[in-house]
């Protein structure tokens, strides 16, 4: 049912005496579990383009994300510790890519941990692995990891966030979605709590297992696994948890959640969880990925952030549904306050929906949050069990500590779903009288309200960003404008880690990994061998990429390639296809290939390679290919016939290091 216009001008008012069903809000029996905060989680290379984007649209979009008390206002950031690994939308740079090697400059994890700090000194800060480089493993082709040596990585992380940024880590996890195993587990949670306590960072938590409620089971029955673990985070838990988990005793997590695209739906998808985690799972803390869609619209999961931002060329942001979703409970709450009882201001709504609420620790603030999400309306990906809406009016009855207050004021959503309806997101109303503890009002379907006597909300505005634009061509990138050791801006690293190295009065990108990384989950982590870097346009067809390109003599690849038409990336890299030209100056050859794993061969041929800088070109111009190095055309044949467009991009044929320089793309 959609309530008529007019009505919804009135839409909220009290009513004494009415027959609504009354829902009483009253902690003289006691209080709920203790909240612990809404955040967003930058990993798997989904912050990837935010960092280049011009400095007053990127403060404005770190503003919508983290200030308080004007968009999202985000309690908890995570970010993912880089491990070098394919983590979904690409990789993130480790700190150790070796045994002998940190770097704390690599990644702009630290760059946005510091500005959530600079917006919110308050904010939580967590740190999960997704996976790591290969010499973290206990033994060749292992498929845990040395507990030990994992443990002493997480903390030199911890350390090094400390050290260069004056950052305090509040809580770390072991391996992301990792499949468990009940020995290994308890050994690495142990192990790394130790050496935690051992380097004076017993004030930084351990959350796990970042999977399933599994390990609930393995702390029931051991005392000192229990007591290493301080949260069970589990991810996208459909709103629900298990006996054993409630048995813990333990703060419970949804440690990553939500990952819809972030239309009105989307953000009914998300307005509906962060109630119902709660409601349906006692879960305290729901964390969303991604924080924000800063990736190339074509790959994995796109707009699956609370906001989008992913044109840093143009300036270009979109402030989607989800930032006022959370709005609705981040800005009326802090961590360290309350939860009611279940039935006593926790529940269902008799006609759909749900409702929380929450209290601060005097007692003197409550905020209440209701939401009657359409399940067509609040879809998400990971679907939940069915369920009905309706309209209603409802009646709240204070009791308790809250029998005293006389008013409330109330903030509304209403995602429109029909051509003739607007969206209504976070408008603040008129104050509603509360008298003798009871306020009743009209609630309809596909609707969030927060009822509150915190004063201090606000829906933050800034103009409009600068219109959208497509990626620029001609491009071209000497990358001497960089800091040693960042990324490349506008390169999405898929495969291995790219970054900037200076010799000399010369800067270019160097390609740093020299074995295989340890994978997130089985085969998340093609093992294609080989490094790989994309960037540009999906559209683009016709399409030339030039670089200059020199293979290290000391732990050097055996080849470099450029790409053309690459379809495909992130966690989808073992179906790439496109046209890849790989150059191998070992045995003074070329291969022209129609997909990134080289099996399918267009043709093969010799070349000359010089030592030191060479310039390899890949030309596409209809049904035609050309490949060219130092300016001698080694290839000219037909283009596969698919793909017909995809990104541009360069790489190593295999692990070892090689340096590009030079970019030009028309």
């Amino acid at each position: 049912m959609t309530w008529p216009r007019a009505l919804l001008m009135l839409h909220v008012f009290a009513v004494y005496g009415s027959d609504a069903a009354t829902y009483v809000f009253d902690d003289s029996a006691g209080l709920g579990r203790t909240f612990d905060g809404i955040g967003g989680l930058s990993a798997g290379a989904s912050s990837k383009l935010l960092v280049n984007y011009p400095d007053e649209q990127r403060s404005q979009i770190l503003d919508y994300l983290f200030k308080p008390k004007f968009g999202a206002s985000l309690k908890i950031l995570k970010v993912e510790i880089g491990g070098d690994v394919q983590s979904t939308d690409g990789t993130e740079a480790s700190h150790m890519h070796n045994s002998w090697d940190e770097n704390y400059q690599r990644g702009y994890e630290w760059w946005l941990m510091v500005e959530a700090k600079k917006r919110n000194p308050d904010i939580k800060l967590y740190g999960l692995p997704w996976g790591f480089p290969g010499w973290i493993a206990a033994a060749p082709q292992d498929p845990y990891v040395d507990p030990q040596q994992t443990a002493t990585y997480i903390v030199k992380w911890v350390q090094g966030a400390k050290m260069h940024y004056n950052l305090t880590i509040d809580i770390v996890g072991i391996w992301n979605e990792r499949y468990y195993n009940a020995t290994y587990v308890k050994s690495l949670i142990q192990t790394l709590r130790k050496v935690l306590d051992v380097n004076n960072l017993g004030h930084v938590s351990v959350a796990a297992a970042d999977g399933t409620w599994d390990i609930a089971d393995g702390m029931l029955e051991d005392a000192d696994l229990a007591a290493a673990v301080t949260y069970i985070g589990a991810h996208y838990p459909s709103t629900v948890t298990t006996d054993a988990a409630l048995k813990t005793g333990k703060q419970l997590w949804a440690s990553e959640d939500y990952s819809t695209f972030n239309d009105n739906s989307g953000g009914g998808c998300w307005a509906r969880i962060i109630n119902q985690n709660y409601v349906n799972g006692h879960m305290t803390s729901t964390i969303a990925w991604n924080l924000i869609t800063s990736y190339y619209e074509n790959l994995p999961y796109p707009r699956n952030g609370l906001m989008t931002a992913n044109e840093p060329w143009s300036g270009n942001y979109t402030v989607e549904s989800p930032i006022w979703m959370s709005a609705h409970t981040t800005q009326f709450t802090e961590i360290g306050w309350l939860y009611l009882r279940h039935g006593n201001g926790v529940g269902h709504l008799q006609s759909g929906g749900s409702y929380v609420s929450l209290v601060s620790p005097d007692k003197k603030d409550l905020t209440i949050v209701i939401e009657t999400l359409t399940q067509e309306h609040s879809k998400c990906n990971k679907p939940l069990d069915p369920y009905n809406v309706s309209a209603a009016q409802i009646t709240i009855q204070l009791k308790g500590s809250f029998v005293s207050i006389t008013q409330l004021q109330p903030w509304h959503s209403k995602p429109g779903f029909g051509s003739a309806d607007r969206d209504i997101y976070f408008e603040k109303r008129q104050p509603l009288k509360v008298t003798n503890g009871q306020v009743t009002l009209n609630v309809g379907v596909d609707e969030v309200w927060t009822l509150t006597t915190v004063s201090t909300g606000n829906k933050g505005s800034y103009p409009p960003p600068p219109p959208s634009k497509t990626f620029p061509l001609p491009y071209q990138d000497d990358f001497e404008g960089y800091a040693v050791s960042m990324e490349p801006n506008n390169f999405a690293q898929q495969l291995g880690s790219f970054e900037i190295v200076a010799e000399g009065n010369n800067k270019f990108i160097r390609q740093m990994v020299l074995q295989q990384p340890l994978a997130w989950w089985p085969n998340a982590e093609p093992k294609l061998g080989r490094s790989f870097s994309v960037i540009g346009d999906h559209s683009w067809t016709n399409i030339s990429i030039k670089v200059d390109a020199r293979i290290t003599p000391v732990n050097g690849t055996s080849g470099v390639f450029l790409a053309a038409r690459a379809d495909k990336a992130g966690i989808a890299l073992y179906d790439t296809g496109g046209v890849f030209f790989y150059v191998s100056p070992d045995n003074s050859s070329y291969i022209l290939s129609s997909d990134l794993s080289k099996t399918q061969v267009v043709s093969t041929g010799p070349v000359k390679w010089r030592k030191g800088w060479n310039t390899i070109e890949l030309r596409i111009l209809g049904e035609m290919v050309f490949g060219f190095v130092d300016g001698v055309e080694v290839v000219a044949t037909r283009a596969p016939t698919e793909p017909t467009n995809g990104f541009a991009g360069l790489g190593t044929t295999n692990w070892g290091l090689a340096d590009f320089d030079n970019l030009y793309i028309t």
